[in-house]
């Protein structure tokens, strides 16, 4: 066992690390709540958010946390014309060709950054890269602590917009029953274009908040929507504060499992829970049973 002086600092990085999990994950399931559908191109996403970011630092000297006014909304502006111009086209109101469609778009999107930036991993330095802060007994990278507070505005934020906005009263209604919110007069392709639109802007809010300690390459957003997709199955499909609360718990596990298994063995008891959920709960912790 570990004295309370390795165990603490263990703890608080899975936390922190597990905000930003569970803004990925908010944005995955707003995507599958309101449309139904699993999207494959969200880590891929992910990856085309971090090299906005990369490149606004590298080329206009951009700070990270800056690039926020300019990465969500562009990365909200992809997602909304992914889904209006291509997704909402393709599908033809069948789901297996949605899950087709961002298969595809998943697959281009990489293959563009291997041509344009090959597969070289890039990082970025700041002044406040390598700075720590003290809590208690740990020290704390200062990213990590930006990261936690950054990811929980965002959250919510969304939170906020899906629960008390005239967006978010559309977003329930078509998320519960299109049919008849088109009856009521509500624009059903608008609010899908819209909900992708924000689930990508929680991507280019999450990059901002990853890349002063963390890095980009091409494959870099595989690692990350497999541990989302964990989150919102751990959480309950579709369930806002089962997924914020799902990527705290999978943070801290990721944290404790790579304390006392190992860096590289870290991610096991992340996919034992998996598995475990699907076995024995597959409806998630906060999910309703259908």
């Amino acid at each position: 066992m570990f004295d309370s002086g390795i165990l603490f600092p263990s703890l608080l990085n899975g936390i922190t690390t597990g905000a930003v999990y569970a803004l990925i994950a908010l944005g995955l399931t707003l995507i599958y709540g309101v449309l139904h559908i699993i999207n494959f191109a969200h880590g891929a996403a992910l990856m085309v958010a971090l090299y906005a970011v990369y490149l606004l630092k590298q080329h206009w000297g951009i700070d990270p946390y800056l690039a926020l006014p300019l990465v969500v909304p562009g990365m909200f502006a992809l997602g909304y014309a992914l889904q209006r111009l291509i997704i909402n086209r393709s599908s033809h109101g069948k789901d297996e060709n949605i899950l087709l469609v961002t298969l595809g778009i998943s697959i281009v999107l990489e293959n563009a950054a291997l041509l344009l930036f090959k597969s070289d991993t890039r990082t970025i330095e700041t002044a406040y890269t390598l700075t720590t802060v003290a809590i208690g007994p740990a020290m704390i990278a200062l990213p990590k602590l930006v990261a936690f507070a950054g990811a929980l505005v965002v959250s919510a934020l969304l939170l906020w917009i899906v629960g008390k906005t005239d967006l978010g009263r559309a977003i329930r209604a078509v998320a519960k029953e299109k049919h008849g919110a088109k009856l009521m007069g509500i624009d059903v392709d608008h609010v899908y274009a819209m909900s992708f639109g924000i689930g990508l802007a929680c991507l280019g809010a999450a990059a901002c908040f990853l890349l002063p300690a963390y890095y980009v390459n091409p494959q870099v957003g595989s690692g990350f929507v497999l541990v989302a997709f964990t989150v919102v199955v751990l959480g309950g499909m579709g369930s806002f504060g089962g997924a914020l609360l799902g990527g705290l718990l999978i943070g801290v596990v990721e944290s404790l499992g790579g304390l006392y298994l190992g860096e590289s063995l870290g991610q096991i008891g992340i996919f034992a829970i998996f598995i475990a959920v699907l076995l024995f709960r597959p409806q998630g912790l906060f999910g309703a049973r259908t």
